[in-house]
């Protein structure tokens, strides 16, 4: 497994590719400017007796809109780049690849993959599986030993949850106490990858989301 906080790296690449468009943006907001100048100067000089077409003067007005609008992209790109941490490259890294996370996921024909740590002292060792409401809808019984699992999603019948958002808790037991619990990661594959104000915003296969910040492992999709 990878933490992506802690074991992602900034190669050359990404510094030249983000040096690379920020000269740019540079270029075009310089463009911009002088557009600007240009228009104006042309209105104040123009002579009032032979005043330019009206066709004429909205094919520049129209010229200047467009302008105007790819200056307000290539700042929004900046922005991104900024908050991306430098390559916009870097967010399709995310796509594809499954992430740790204790917020719900879905699930749906395959079983989930969940990473379970019980309290070491703990006797017995009770997974508890909540909808998306946060409403309990499974207990199970499993042993005290800590590792990843394959979670089926079945009842005390045998049947099959029903498909949908879950998450889950791990209850830490000890002499019929429960002396610990603990929300459990589960591994979900990540669909979209976007920016936004509070940062990088993965999205997952069947809906649901996290801050990337919040990830807690990343590994190759099964």
């Amino acid at each position: 497994m990878v933490n992506p906080v802690n074991g992602s790296t900034t190669g050359t690449t990404g510094t030249t590719s983000t040096s690379k468009a920020t000269d740019a943006m540079t270029a075009q907001s310089a463009n911009f400017d002088t557009f600007l100048r240009m228009l104006t100067t042309q209105l104040q000089n123009q002579d009032p007796l032979n005043p330019m077409e009206g066709s004429d003067f909205a094919v520049q007005l129209a010229t200047f809109s467009g302008v105007e609008q790819q200056a307000q992209t290539n700042k929004l790109l900046e922005q991104m780049l900024t908050q991306s941490g430098g390559s916009l490259g870097q967010l399709a890294e995310w796509i594809g690849k499954e992430v740790r996370t204790t917020e719900p996921v879905w699930f749906g024909d395959k079983p989930l993959t969940l990473d379970v740590h019980p309290d070491s002292r703990a006797d017995s060792v009770t997974l508890v599986t909540l909808n998306e409401s946060g409403k309990e809808v499974l207990r199970e019984e499993i042993g005290p030993g800590e590792g990843q699992i394959d979670w089926l999603g079945r009842d005390e019948y045998g049947e099959k949850l029903a498909d949908g958002r879950y998450s889950f808790v791990i209850e830490s037991n000890r002499a019929g106490e429960v002396i610990s619990e603990d929300p459990v990661g589960a591994y979900v594959r990540v669909a979209e990858a976007e920016v936004g104000s509070r940062g990088v915003e993965l999205i997952f296969e069947g809906g649901g989301s996290a801050l990337a910040s919040q990830i807690e492992a990343l590994r190759q999709a099964n």
